[in-house]
């Protein structure tokens, strides 16, 4: 059986989520992520009017190149991460998660309205009749490189192009959210399962699922949003800074800026970090304790790592306690265990730079 547009990803296919986990990062593996929604925004003032909503220098991508950025509320926390990808100058194409869908497409379309109200020129079209896959481990450039003309060899990470894959036009960006090579595909829903199957005829391709899709992003140390990053915390506290281009910190005329220029200049109290646990896995809301049982923060995200063969985690702590190498304990069902501060990524990412 194989995914369509419209479907919810399983949390598994037939492999186990540690087999699943393991499979795309030594062979390649294909995820359906429909669920999530692109949007492209149009007009001359598109990018003018992005930026006052994401921290990120839209302004400066080159066409058919993008970034991870952050949508920020007033008081400069995140209501999204999304990847904005440049298509030409007149054409952003940006896709955000499926769990903030309503909230992200209500605010953008306020704003817009507000935008437009005064004279600027966009529109936007959300995508609904595509669909979206994602293509990730080291094999799958081999694989889809065999399905077009077009010299993947010549593609980098952050990347974008308009290609046909076995004569199906894509929307293709190398990226993905498993700190793999790979890609994502918009495809029209119409063809989907078509190129599923194509895809799916390549030597060692495995479907993979929520769980998998999980684990992967936690060993490369990709933030979920809802988890790792929330309305609360901010782009700097979730080290995420680098997504503020440097001619944004100079301005920080977006929404928040001001919140985040204060911030910045004051230096932040609590910042995310990565953990290696001894013991049982830690959740979400575990507490983080110094050895003395002062409690400094809580994790967001954490499991057991498929590739490592160790527990891993990501959390919030004050600040003074965010350096590798630093002792900690994480209370785990009523139980103390050692943590040490770890930096991340906790698996190597292999993102295809040239």
């Amino acid at each position: 059986m194989v995914p369509f547009a419209g479907w919810s990803m399983p949390i598994q296919y037939k492999d186990s989520i540690m087999e699943s986990t393991i499979w795309c990062r030594e062979n390649g593996s294909l995820f359906d992520v429909s669920h999530m929604c692109g949007v492209s925004l149009k007009g001359k003032d598109a990018t003018s009017f992005l930026e006052k909503i994401v921290v990120g220098d839209i302004a400066s991508l080159a066409d058919g190149t993008g970034t991870l950025s952050v949508i920020t509320n007033e008081k400069g926390g995140a209501i999204d991460d999304t990847v904005i990808t440049k298509v030409n100058s007149d054409h952003l194409y940006l896709v955000v998660n499926a769990g903030c869908r309503e909230k992200d497409l209500n605010h953008i379309e306020g704003h817009m309205a507000e935008f437009k109200a005064k004279g600027g020129d966009v529109n936007w079209e959300i995508h609904d009749e595509r669909s979206l896959l994602a293509f990730q481990g080291p094999k799958a450039a081999g694989i889809l490189q065999g399905m077009t003309k077009s010299e993947l060899n010549t593609m980098y990470f952050g990347q974008f192009r308009m290609i046909d894959l076995n004569g199906i036009p894509c929307w293709v960006t190398r990226t993905g959210y498993t700190g793999e090579d790979g890609f994502e595909i918009s495809a029209p829903d119409e063809r989907t399962l078509e190129l599923t199957e194509a895809i799916m005829a390549g030597e060692g391709m495995r479907l993979c699922g929520l769980g998998a899709r999980d684990s992967l992003r936690l060993e490369a140390g990709l933030c979920l949003y809802g988890n790792d990053l929330t309305q609360d915390i901010t782009p700097l506290e979730a080290g995420l800074a680098w997504t503020i281009g440097k001619r944004r910190r100079e301005a920080w005329d977006f929404l928040g800026g001001d919140v985040l220029k204060a911030q910045h200049a004051a230096g932040i109290k609590k910042r995310r970090v990565g953990l290696v646990i001894k013991g049982a896995p830690a959740r979400s809301h575990a507490e983080i304790q110094t050895a003395d049982g002062q409690t400094i923060g809580e994790v967001t995200s954490g499991g057991f790592s498929p590739n490592l063969k160790k527990n891993i985690a990501m959390g919030y702590v004050e600040k003074k306690f965010g350096k590798a190498g630093t002792e900690l304990k994480v209370l785990v069902r009523g139980k103390l265990n050692d943590a040490v501060v770890t930096k991340m990524p906790f698996v190597q990412t292999t993102y295809f730079k040239g």
